[in-house]
């Protein structure tokens, strides 16, 4: 408290702009003390305001240095534009939020918008000013006004302003071509943006007249508010459009801010009906508190507008993901056979590695090469419809999730146990898929060496390379650690996938080479339409392979060069290279402890390539169809009372 004599002494409503302001950013620190106790800044406020009373001159000053402030201070963007992006585009608002977090805020300004955070830059601000009492209120707003009906008048042409601008962005909003073109034509509200600017005009004019029409002005609020109801109207029929067609953060982004801009259009209106404009000017306020924290976070805003984009990548991963999961014998053994023609192609690309490593290039020029052959390699497995098993779970982890949605609902068509069913088809299609792999790989990179020996004289790789794979695979070094940041590269590599497809689908490519004069007149129109069906068909799965393949092949190229080395473990690629390093070693091999260990270190490799990458697809597939924590448990539950009771379920088909 003995701040206060302090701060009521250096009040000069003469004083320049910035020294003004600062001065209530001072006040409004005092207040907030240690910010420990809602009721202990309350109290100071009280304190404050008797202050004043005490001192007449004091006062005088006091409500001198109000009206410069609200002369000087335009408060309409603060009302109608804070918390909003300057350019209705995500990159913008990042690049905003990034500039507020690293470049300070100056108090010398006219804009209330850029004043507030200022003077209110903590959550507790938002605690205190909404336990302020009504009496309170009423006695500080006595203090600060020397005229409250003029006072209550520019409040009430702030707020109409502010409505009025309000209204233009959101009618703006709504005229952008990548929201028009989506909403439904044939519905009633269509053209409902269009009489936005009459509509609060003639709220403007009933409600500023010299005698007040009650009635008119009843009317004028009831079409307002039918018309912001007919644009939200419209504004959810983009929302079908995106699901079908495909979305973008960006076109997120914009929704987002047109439904905020709406929601605080309805604010605008409350306040400015308000039969006690000081209650509702401060609930305005204790809003924008909560908005400028919450406008400071760069992870919210990531969150908030990328998780459509997340919802529709688990959709389309999980359409990929259900002709991975085997549901009885003969589908087990047509995944086994798969997942053999893999491992026997992956054969040849443990070759390509080792020759692109004996060539002895740079490290990035390295990496490249063997990304080509990575990437070559899973495109030509998925060209013969071959499995490769590590692609499997965050594919097939979404669609087991969309299996969840309203589970054991009235609606819902999957059963708890059901969903367990479906757990251990899956859990037999991954065994199936790595056995395969694994069991494959093996014999043909041996054929492979043989073939090399009999036409080069020398086994594949050297036993200096050899001796350089069995350190490298040892469960005694960090091999388990580089087998779980493979599951989170296949993860992403899934991620890169639907998000592809979806931009594929979002920008009608496959419309595009079926009707598009250039291509047809090049590769005619029956053609044409082969190829765009080709392309909606295996577009998911080329941006899957080429993107893990160059992951594989450059991620430790390019950590190397910053010190950090992280390496890759893929269960079948390391198969592969263990058997090249065995077959040139020979039988002298097993003398070799690292071999052993090495050995022990694939079935690691391949339970945490699966886990980790089956985990992360599974866990956002959830958040994106709403499963409750709740029954997030009893599927747990419900699982392991299967693995107890039936364990050989989830390996061997009934």
């Amino acid at each position: 408290m003995k701040d206060l004599p302090r701060l009521l002494k250096a009040l000069d409503p003469a004083a320049e702009l910035a020294d003004r302001h600062v001065w209530l950013i001072r006040l409004f620190e005092w207040i907030r003390g240690d910010k420990t106790s809602v009721q202990a800044s309350v109290a100071r406020v009280q304190v404050f305001m008797e202050a004043v009373q005490k001192q007449p001159e004091l006062q005088t000053r006091l409500q001198a240095w109000w009206e410069t402030l609200i002369q000087t201070v335009d408060i309409t963007p603060l009302l109608a534009d804070f918390g909003f992006a300057p350019r209705t585009a995500f990159v913008s608002e990042l690049a905003e939020r990034l500039r507020r977090k690293l470049l300070p805020g100056t108090p010398e300004t006219q804009d209330a918008a850029e004043l507030f955070p200022l003077v209110v830059p903590t959550r507790f601000d938002a605690q205190w000013m909404g336990a302020l009492e009504e009496s309170q209120i009423t006695q500080l707003t006595a203090l600060l006004s020397a005229n409250p009906a003029r006072d209550r008048r520019r409040w009430h042409y702030s707020l109409m302003d502010a409505l009025t601008y309000c209204t233009a962005q959101i009618r703006a909003t709504g005229f952008a071509p990548e929201l028009r073109l989506r909403m439904n034509r044939a519905s009633p509200h269509a053209r409902a943006f269009h009489a936005l600017p009459a509509d609060v005009q003639a709220l403007r004019t009933v409600f500023f007249q010299p005698v007040r029409d009650e009635a008119a002005l009843q009317a004028a609020i009831q079409q307002y508010r039918e018309r912001l109801d007919a644009c939200r109207q419209a504004v959810n029929s983009i929302y079908t459009h995106l699901e079908e067609n495909g979305i973008s953060v960006g076109m997120v982004f914009r929704l987002r801010q047109l439904r905020a801009r709406m929601l605080r259009d309805r604010e605008l209106l409350e306040a400015l009906l308000s039969p006690k404009p000081a209650m509702a000017a401060l609930k305005l306020l204790v809003r924008r508190v909560t908005t400028a924290q919450e406008s400071k976070s760069i992870g919210a805003l990531i969150s908030s507008n990328s998780t459509l984009l997340s919802a529709k990548m688990a959709e389309r991963s999980a359409q990929t993901g259900e002709h991975y999961i085997t549901r009885n014998r003969a589908d087990y053994r047509e995944m086994l056979g798969m997942a053999m023609g893999g491992g026997a192609v992956t054969a040849l690309t443990t070759l390509l590695k080792f020759m692109v490593v004996g060539i002895g290039l740079s490290a990035f020029w390295s990496g490249f090469w063997a990304s080509i052959a990575y990437a070559g390699s899973f495109v030509l497995i998925q060209l013969l419809h071959l499995t490769l098993a590590t692609k499997q779970p965050a594919m097939t982890a979404p669609a087991m999730a969309a299996k969840l949605k309203d589970i054991d609902s009235d609606e819902s068509p999957t059963t708890l146990e059901d969903f367990v069913d479906e757990v251990t088809h899956l859990v037999r299609s991954q065994v199936a898929a790595v056995l395969g792999n694994v069991v494959m790989v093996v014999p043909a990179v041996l054929l492979v060496n043989v073939l090399i020996t009999l036409a080069l004289g020398r086994p594949m790789i050297s036993a200096q390379s050899a001796h350089h794979v069995l350190e490298s695979l040892t469960l005694l070094g960090p091999t388990l650690v580089w087998a779980a940041f493979t599951g989170v590269v296949l993860f992403t590599s899934s991620m890169i996938a639907g998000w592809f497809e979806n931009w594929f689908v979002l920008h009608h490519i496959g419309s595009a080479v079926q009707h598009n004069p250039r291509i047809t007149a090049v590769l005619g129109n029956e053609r044409a339409t082969r190829w765009s069906a080709f392309m909606r068909l295996h577009i998911s799965g080329f941006a899957s392979n080429i993107s893990l393949g160059f992951m594989l092949g450059l991620i430790p190229a390019f950590t190397g060069f910053f010190g950090i080395e992280l390496e890759l473990r893929h269960v079948t690629l390391s198969t592969g290279q263990l058997a090249a390093a065995g077959a040139s070693l020979g039988l002298d091999a097993f003398r070799h402890a690292a071999l052993w260990w090495s050995m022990a270190s694939i079935p690691l490799i391949g339970a945490l390539n699966l886990g980790v990458s089956f985990y992360f697809a599974f866990r956002l597939a959830l958040q994106a169809h709403n499963v409750s924590k709740p029954d997030r448990a009893r599927i747990r539950a419900a699982i392991w009372a299967r693995w107890r009771s039936h364990p050989l379920s989830f390996f061997i088909p009934a």
